[in-house]
């Protein structure tokens, strides 16, 4: 056969490399190694590579014409490679579930105190005890729908919905005798009726104060004000003078942004805005701490409104989250 002749010629770059082509009917093994490797899962990048990397030079060095010997040790050598592993990629399995399990506990105590809840109470410590003994895919979801049930229960009396409630009560007072010493939302209705009168353009931006209730429970609500005062001084420091910033609700601020050219340009800005407030420091329960409370902004621009009074719909219907 042709391919057996220029086999036999070889090349003088693989020569150089120390490899061996073999023809056709000399490669049997050689394919049947390789295939059996590219059926093995990848688990372990690091450890993967290596294995294949060693499969691929043992088995090359296995063509069917050498004495069984010597083809008896290379294929102890390689059913070693295959073993060592599936010993690797075992304890990896085992060491990544053992990670998610404990991290998955570790966020639901934090969120059923972040609730307000009990963790230890017999129904929650039951959902986190299970979650450390699943491992099929039905398990998984039969827990989350227990999991889901228990934070949005079908009389929509869920601890999710109350602590959420709590947090989205809505200021609509006109005037500054609230927590962040800000003009309420009802001064934002009226700004807002002024702007569209006018015929101007603009932007509403909402902003989210995130874990104002874990704040208000380690620190209690005076602490929750000193967030919402410091969230607006750092605002109204970052924005432009012409802007204006509302008290919108316990866990959120409002703001009317003029002069800015489009949505992408006014986006960026609040991004960079944002990405300051790790600088900022805090006075909490008599302390001075990193400000770094989680902010997060949704637009809406004005010629989305049909009438000022649409703004009071905002939090539940926020244009562009970020």
């Amino acid at each position: 056969m042709a391919l057996k002749a220029m086999a036999g010629r070889g090349s003088a770059q693989d020569a150089a490399k120390g490899t061996l082509e073999l023809s056709a009917d000399a490669r049997f093994l050689t394919l049947l190694v390789e295939g059996a490797a590219t059926g093995v899962p990848e688990i372990g990048e690091e450890s993967y590579l290596a294995f294949r990397g060693k499969i691929e030079e043992l088995s090359r060095q296995l063509p069917d014409r050498l004495p069984d010997e010597e083809k008896l040790a290379l294929i102890r050598a390689i059913l070693h490679e295959f073993e060592s592993y599936r010993n690797s990629a075992e304890t990896t399995l085992r060491e990544q579930l053992a990670g998610w399990r404990a991290l998955l506990a570790m966020l639901l105590t934090e969120l059923f105190a972040s609730l307000g809840l009990d963790p230890a109470s017999t129904d929650l410590s039951s959902l986190v005890q299970i979650s450390k003994r699943i491992t099929t895919a039905d398990e998984i979801n039969g827990w989350r729908e227990k999991f889901n049930l228990f934070l949005h229960p079908l009389d929509g009396q869920g601890p999710a919905e109350a602590q959420a409630a709590k947090l989205r009560v809505a200021d609509r007072s006109t005037a500054n005798d609230n927590a962040a010493g800000l003009r309420g939302g009802g001064s934002a209705v009226e700004q807002l009726r002024r702007i569209m009168a006018d015929h101007g353009e603009g932007f509403i931006v909402l902003f989210r104060l995130s874990c104002l209730d874990v704040v208000s429970q380690r620190f209690g609500p005076e602490a929750v004000e000193d967030c919402l005062m410091a969230v607006s001084a750092y605002l109204t420091a970052g924005l432009q003078s012409s802007d204006s910033i509302y008290h919108w609700s316990d866990s959120a601020l409002l703001a009317i942004l003029l002069g800015r050219p489009n949505e992408q340009i006014l986006t960026a800005e609040l991004n960079r805005i944002i990405a300051q407030n790790r600088e900022s420091s805090i006075n909490v329960a008599g302390r001075a701490i990193m400000l770094r409370i989680p902010l997060t902004f949704e637009i809406t621009p004005i010629s989305h409104f049909k009438n000022a009074d649409d703004l009071l719909r905002i939090a539940e219907h926020g244009a562009t989250k970020r």
